[in-house]
This record gives structure tokens, sequence and C-alpha cells, in this order.
């Protein structure tokens, strides 16, 4: 489950018949050095077969996670993986550091933060700037770091390459698709930051296709993908792992069925059982295009 949708790792298990266990992991939300309180509403906004957010990292700052919210965790029941972030390459490695000796199971990299430093261009748009990000946060961790990939790039597929070749150890394809929504009525910006974050089924073909783009580079490197974009159901999950993911991320899916992650296990086992299939590894980047044959 990815970060953002479920918290802090709480929210859902409030819910009748939700288990933190039908997840292999969970990604907390976005923390960053200090508190911050995030963005002016709106901050969320339903679109066709999507949404836009633009929260603004809302979150209580990296030295409460670790000291107040990791402890109140079952980490029995499941992974849990903290999502960084910040505006500095300097304060990205503060993070990951504060993280190094506790016990989430690995860190994933938002690297699609605005860098302060460069006029407010995003650290994920430049593959020189991912790898920065990623390298510093290696020197100060041992704990396994995975790169969010933005597609509000020009080549995905080369920025993966940096971010592999700086020391991570996974990749998550993708982040949220930069888009906007007008009140024609006050014809301003509904969102209060502008734009905001794409979310849902209205953005599964272009993650579906970052995957593939970026499955050959990952698979060279034995880097695992996690592949994360609009999956509603097990059919959108088995597509992804046709693309090339090694598993896959539910976010916005869980808001309108938080019993999603159930029903796709189930599904992808009938599928496997189905078509005499093992083991769902004999999957991975197995999409017959036609290509080479």
């Amino acid at each position: 489950m990815l970060s953002g949708c479920v918290g802090f790792g709480e929210e859902y298990t409030r819910i009748e018949g939700f288990s933190n266990k039908d997840a292999g992991a969970i990604i907390l939300k976005g923390t960053t050095k200090e508190p911050r309180l995030g963005n002016t509403p709106h901050r969320i906004w339903e679109t066709k077969n999507g949404m836009l957010n633009s929260i603004g990292l809302q979150n209580p700052g990296v030295k409460n996670v670790v000291e107040k919210i990791l402890p109140t965790l079952d980490f029995s029941e499941t992974h849990f993986i903290a999502n960084i972030c910040g505006s500095t390459i300097e304060e990205y490695a503060e993070v990951a550091m504060q993280f190094d000796n506790s016990a989430i199971s690995a860190i994933e990299i938002n690297i699609s933060c605005p860098n302060i430093k460069e006029g407010g261009v995003s650290f994920g748009n430049y593959p020189k700037m991912s790898a920065q990000v990623v390298s510093a946060c290696r020197k100060v961790t041992n704990k396994p770091l995975i790169a969010k990939l933005s597609p509000n790039q020009t080549d995905i597929t080369k920025n993966a390459k940096a971010c592999i070749d700086a020391g991570v150890d996974g990749l998550s394809v993708i982040n949220t698709i930069s888009g906007m929504s007008i009140d024609i009525k006050t014809k301003k910006p509904i969102i209060g930051n502008i734009q905001g974050g794409l979310s849902g089924p209205a953005i599964k073909p272009i993650a579906l296709f970052k995957v593939y783009q970026v499955y050959e580079e990952a698979k060279k490197n034995n880097i695992p993908i996690l592949g994360q974009g609009g999956i509603r159901n097990a059919k959108d999950a088995i597509e992804f792992i046709l693309a090339g993911s090694t598993t896959i991320g539910l976010g916005t899916s869980l808001f309108y069925d938080p019993m999603a992650t159930k029903e796709i296990n189930s599904g992808l086992i009938e599928y496997l059982n189905k078509n005499n299939i093992k083991t769902l590894e004999e999957l991975i980047g197995s999409v017959d295009t036609g290509i080479n044959n």
C-alpha cells in the first residue's frame, strides 16, 4: 500500500475486515525533517476516473515519526517502509539517517520534491539530481533504498539507470502525474496549490508503459520494481507484472475499496491456478510484444 494513502499505518485498521496482513508492506506517509502543515485547501479533488491531490507533505516531522509513531505499529503483521522527502539533498540524507536505526524494512525516496537551491525544480525530473539524492542517502543508511520515479520527465529509463548506479535497491514506478482542475464559475483553480498529482485509473496506461520502459534496465541490474498507478483489481495487477513489476502498489483504489488487497490476492491465486503457473516470478516481464521473436 502506497505512501500517503494509509497515513502512518493506522487509518484503515478501523475498518471491519481490514488487515495489514493482506499487504506485503505498507509505505508510510511522506516524512520530512521538520513538521509541515501542508498546502492550503482544496487539497484533494475527484476527477474523471482519478483524483488530484496536493497535500503538501503534511507530517509531524521525522523525530516524531521515529520516536512516537513507529513504536505504536505492529511489525509482526507486515513490513513498514518509510517514505522520505526533502527540499535539499542534505535534508534527504538527514531524514534517511534518522530512520536507519528504526524498525522499518526499507526507505522509499520521494525524489519528486522541489529543490529549493535550484529554483524549485524537481529532483526527480533530472537524472543527475536524482542520483545525487540517492547517493547522499546511501552514505548514511544500510536500509534498502527505493527510488520513487516521476513520470513528469523526458527519459524515465535514463533516470532509473542513474538511480541504480547511485545505489538504490528498488524502483517505485510511477509517482503521480501533474494536473489541474478549474472551477468554471469562479474561474479559479480548484486545487489551492493550483496543480496537484493525478492518480487513479486514469493514469494506469501511462504507469504500465513506464514500468515496461524501465524493466530491462532494472532486470539487468537485478533491481525489483514496485509498479503502481491506477491498479484496482487482479487483472490490473497481472498487467503490471507482465510489464515488469516484481510487485504492485495500491493507493487511490483503497479510498473506495479498502478490501482491494484481499480481493487482488485472491484473484492472483486464481489466475495462477487457472493457467497452471507455479509462481508469480514466472510472469514478471513476460509480456509478448512480438519484437525480436
